[in-house]
């Protein structure tokens, strides 16, 4: 069966790169169709009808008409402007370091719905949220988990032993390592008691429960480093907004 010329989708903007004078090619991520680019011609021009409805973060509905390279966006209408996340430099960062991570563990056309809904759900908790790097943790977690790469919590990674209530030690290669294996994985660390818990606590509870969590500094700043180590190692490479979130952080405090 031939595909339509011309279809409609909704669609998260992830990126965008200027082309030319007044084009611009987007990379989006959508329900049904997965990650892909596309074009939109004149955007750039102060009278295009497409402007204001195609920014990075934002949630679209899109008429698309297929081209030889790239398909071509005809016509666009926001769902979401996500406006909270405009006016706040810190929330906007952590929105696009989640958008970051969407395109980068993924490839084009293939489909992953709840990828598509975590990510639109998570930039509509960013607007709303106090503590946007909790919801950031939660986010990764289940992404890693829809990716199928979801880290072992219960259980040694190595021997299979159950985990006792003491430190263990995770391994971005897998998950948590009793501390008799430790040393098969050189690039293991220590793992407070209280980190593997939230982090069981996050992989198996919904939002609404996950988000009365309240963590000290501290332990906050244990879970990132854990991800970060997790997350750098499966995609082999680092996370670009990463570095610019640490600099906010030392911007932004007192």
């Amino acid at each position: 069966m031939t595909a339509p010329k011309v279809y409609k989708t909704e669609a998260i903007v992830l990126k965008t790169l200027n082309v030319g004078e007044a084009d611009k090619i987007l990379t989006l991520y959508t329900p049904n169709l997965g990650k892909f680019s596309a074009m939109a011609k004149g955007v750039r021009r102060p009278k295009s009808k497409l402007g204001g409805h195609l920014g990075r973060l934002t949630h679209s509905s899109l008429m698309l008409a297929r081209g030889r390279n790239l398909d071509v966006i005809t016509q666009s209408e926001t769902i979401s402007s996500f406006l909270p996340l405009r006016g706040d430099l810190w929330r906007s960062s952590l929105a696009l370091y989640a958008a970051e991570l969407v395109d980068q563990f993924t490839v084009e056309h293939v489909e992953n719905y709840p990828i598509f809904r975590l990510l639109l759900d998570t930039l509509h908790r960013l607007c709303e949220t106090e503590d946007g790097e909790l919801t950031l943790r939660y986010f990764e977690l289940h992404l890693l988990t829809h990716l199928g790469y979801k880290p072992e919590l219960h259980q040694c990674m190595a021997c299979k032993s159950a985990l006792e209530p003491v430190t263990n030690f995770f391994s971005p290669s897998g998950g948590v390592l009793c501390p008799q294996c430790r040393q098969r994985e050189p690039l293991s660390r220590s793992l407070s008691l209280n980190a593997l818990k939230v982090l069981r606590f996050l992989a198996s509870s919904d939002y609404t429960r996950a988000s009365r969590l309240r963590l000290n500094s501290e332990l906050s700043r244990e879970l990132e480093s854990l991800m970060r180590q997790y997350i750098r190692y499966h995609l082999e490479r680092e996370v670009k907004s990463v570095e610019f979130l640490d600099r906010l952080r030392r911007d932004m405090k007192p």
